[in-house]
């Protein structure tokens, strides 16, 4: 196995609980009680997406010429 197949298997493992945080934190904006709650989790969204972008960049080659 690759070092580019890890870097990818964990980029999808990534997208896909960024993708599910979308939806829980969808469910509790309704709550107000949740408010706190709601924070953490946009908190661990802004973190996924950040070791995403850092994923993409090592993933896509340089092609300054």
């Amino acid at each position: 196995m690759t070092d580019n197949n890890a870097m990818l298997r964990r980029l999808h493992e990534l997208r896909s609980e960024h993708r599910d945080l979308d939806t829980v934190i969808e469910r509790l904006v309704d709550h107000p009680l949740n408010q706190l709650q709601i924070l953490r989790l946009k908190k661990r969204k802004l973190q996924l997406k950040d070791e995403i972008s850092w994923i993409e960049t090592r993933l896509i080659p340089d092609n300054i010429a």
